[in-house]
């Protein structure tokens, strides 16, 4: 297959470190090329991150990349996170605007993904592999389709080298992207963002939330088995499996799986796709 990724967010109690231990025991197995780990913006939970990212790297011997946000960072601090990880030995990342945490007066002095790719790009050169986010379905906090795609292009122009996008269940939607963007000159490889589905109530609350559309279809088959939680298993792995199918068939460059720190849901579909 081609390349895979996934992704964990940094725990924060002991029994949140087990559950993540677990996964990535399960996950390491299907050799994955790098891991990566959210960013844990806003003061106190800031070294979450990090000390998510050694873990991983260290106990269980994975490439890591860490989630950069703009928000709350200021230069001096995101300069000294970038020399740390380069002393540590990593080699990726995932650059992001973010989103400014309830509470936290400053944003920090990034506004916008791009300026941090070029502040990453001036301060480490060619250190880091630098991935950031597109938005098949169009940023929910963006003006129009045609401003994001723009606003993409800013970003892979300030030294990015690759994209992963926001999850989606309309293959359609990511193929269109892709062709807009090559129409622009963009010519990065653009990795799809996958969701298992494990939890399809919450699974709406996330979408509703981060402008993910979820196809009526899927709605109304997950409605169909009521509260038969085998049946709604085996459902969304074969739908999210074949949405992987149809993605890897027409040119996606890999698959990164949103694993929210399980392995469970992610292994269901990576064994359809095996099988």
């Amino acid at each position: 297959m081609s390349s895979i990724s996934f992704e964990f967010f940094p725990p924060k109690t002991e029994e949140q470190r087990d559950q993540l231990d677990r996964a990535a025991r399960s996950l390491k197995s299907r050799k994955p090329d790098y891991v990566s780990v959210t960013f844990g913006a806003g003061g106190s939970t800031l070294s979450y991150t990090g000390e998510t990212v050694a873990r991983l790297h260290r106990d269980h011997g994975l490439d890591v990349a860490p989630h950069l946000s703009c928000m709350g960072g200021t230069r001096a601090e995101i300069a000294d996170l970038l020399d740390s990880y380069r002393a540590a030995g990593y080699r990726r990342l995932v650059a992001l605007r973010g989103d400014l945490p309830s509470g936290m007066a400053s944003p920090g002095d990034f506004h916008y993904a791009s300026e941090l790719v070029s502040f990453i790009r001036k301060h480490s050169g060619d250190h880091f592999h630098i991935e950031v986010a597109a938005y098949p379905e169009t940023h929910p906090q963006a003006d129009d389709a045609l401003i994001d795609l723009q606003h993409f292009k800013t970003k892979v122009d300030a030294g990015a080298n690759g994209a992963i996008t926001q999850y989606f269940f309309n293959a359609d939607a990511y193929f269109r992207f892709v062709e807009d963007v090559r129409r622009l000159g963009v010519q990065v490889p653009i990795v799809p963002g996958i969701m298992p589905i494990s939890n399809f109530s919450q699974l709406k609350r996330f979408s509703d939330a981060c402008g993910a559309e979820i196809p009526r279809w899927i709605a109304k088959r997950m409605q169909a088995h009521g509260d038969d939680v085998e049946s709604i298993r085996e459902l969304a792995a074969d739908v999210v499996a074949q949405l992987c199918r149809r993605l890897l068939e027409g040119g996606a460059p890999g698959l990164h799986f949103y694993t929210l720190n399980r392995a469970k849901a992610t292994l269901a579909i990576l064994d359809r796709l095996h099988g």
